[in-house]
């Protein structure tokens, strides 16, 4: 079992990672299951065991994919294969499972752009399965990338356990979509270069109107939007920490074609007023209360303190929810309530993917295009399905370090 020390930040459900675009996938699984593809053939070479900067061994020798510049290793995990639900003959086939999905990833690099970069960049060091894969916190993952004391370089750790129960193995074809997504986390922590530094944004924290879920409950709409306002002019910020729209184009609403801006601010103030309309309608509208209670009650509790447009290149998801770790938790309100905040990105030129919650909302549009209307559900369910548990552990631990740019 690998177990991996992240600090507290959020994660996705379990086999839910970072979004591809659904284009691409649908086209991909299309043309994946109508040819024929051929099955790369594993050459084993004696390489020793590899241990990376965390202390993860590989053990026996590793299988090359033509044309790859890694190679897939079994791990010396300490999971028992038994108590993770195989049998010796599902390892062998989680690591064929991958070596053929790499294999078709290859034939078709263009279709991926992550995949293709992390290879151009060599920034993929070797991919090793293991029994089953885990964090500090004993949540299992399907995959999960470590650095390693070469810059620039970085493993992949998969877990055979997930790839058996999502009935992954033996079909590459299924595979490797999701695979794919995966190696925007390869590119991401391979990264060495600088980050953009953060603005910081001032919060009057102790004159916040945090209230409590029970008060919450008794607001009346009209009392929920005065709320939120007190909120906007103290707390809660909607423009991200590093200005990432700056001089970018925008879109109006229900189009795909970007718009140059008349001024360096002006896609800013523009997603920022559409964002706190969104808001607006979440706290005040009977639907939300309905169907999106907890988005409402994170709205005006204090658990989301930025809510804003991005642009960051690099990620393929269409939303994020990112909260600070425990340590960097912040007393609000006069009852001085300790709280890991968090905020929830919208990435402006990005669509969403099939398995977000609000895709059939968004109408294949892409982010910055949705009206106030959509983005109001959008934003209210991204914090429904991942404000609670997303937050303390898992991929974001990476995501979180990622700047806009």
């Amino acid at each position: 079992m690998i177990v991996l020390t992240r600090p507290r930040v959020s994660h996705r459900p379990l086999i839910t990672i970072p979004r591809f675009s659904s284009c691409v996938i649908a086209a991909g699984i299309v043309f994946w299951s109508t040819v024929v593809l051929p099955t790369a053939q594993a050459n084993h070479q004696g390489h020793a065991p590899h241990a990376d900067s965390e202390g993860h061994a590989t053990t026996g020798p590793g299988h090359s994919i033509p044309g790859l510049p890694f190679q897939v290793f079994l791990g010396r995990g300490k999971a028992d294969v038994a108590s993770a639900g195989l049998d010796p003959t599902d390892l062998d086939a989680a690591v064929q499972t991958v070596i053929d999905t790499c294999a078709l990833l290859l034939q078709h690099r263009s279709d991926y752009p992550r995949f293709d970069e992390s290879i151009r960049k060599n920034a993929l060091q070797q991919v090793v399965i293991e029994p089953t894969v885990v964090n500090d916190e004993g949540k299992a993952f399907p995959f999960l990338v470590a650095r390693t004391k070469e810059p620039g370089r970085v493993i992949l750790l998969i877990s055979a356990s997930l790839l058996k129960d999502k009935g992954y193995l033996g079909h590459p074809d299924t595979l490797a979509p999701v695979l794919a997504r995966e190696f925007q986390w390869v590119v991401s922590k391979a990264d060495t270069a600088p980050k953009p530094k953060t603005v910081s944004l001032e919060r009057d924290l102790q004159r916040a109107p945090i209230r409590t879920n029970q008060e919450i409950k008794t607001l009346s709409a009209e009392e929920r939007t005065h709320t939120l306002q007190q909120l906007f002019d103290s707390y809660l910020r909607t423009v991200d920490d590093q200005k990432s729209l700056e001089g970018q184009a925008y879109y109006e609403v229900g189009s795909s074609v970007p718009v140059s801006p008349t001024q360096s601010d002006s896609t800013t103030k523009l997603y920022e007023i559409r964002v706190r309309e969104a808001l607006q309608k979440i706290v005040r509208e009977p639907y939300f209360q309905e169907h999106t209670q907890k988005a409402v009650k994170s709205l005006l509790n204090g658990t989301v303190w930025n809510v804003a447009f991005v642009k960051i290149d690099q990620r393929d998801w269409a939303t994020r929810t990112r909260v600070l770790p425990e340590d960097k938790a912040v007393l609000v309100g006069e009852r001085r309530q300790r709280i890991q905040p968090a905020a929830i990105l919208v990435n402006v030129y990005r669509t969403a993917a099939p398995d977000d919650p609000f895709y059939r909302d968004t109408q294949g549009l892409p982010m910055g295009a949705l009206s106030a209307d959509q983005l109001a559900r959008v934003i209210a369910l991204e914090i429904q399905h991942n404000i609670q548990e997303k937050s303390m552990s898992g991929h974001t631990a990476q995501d979180a370090l990622t700047s806009p740019k």
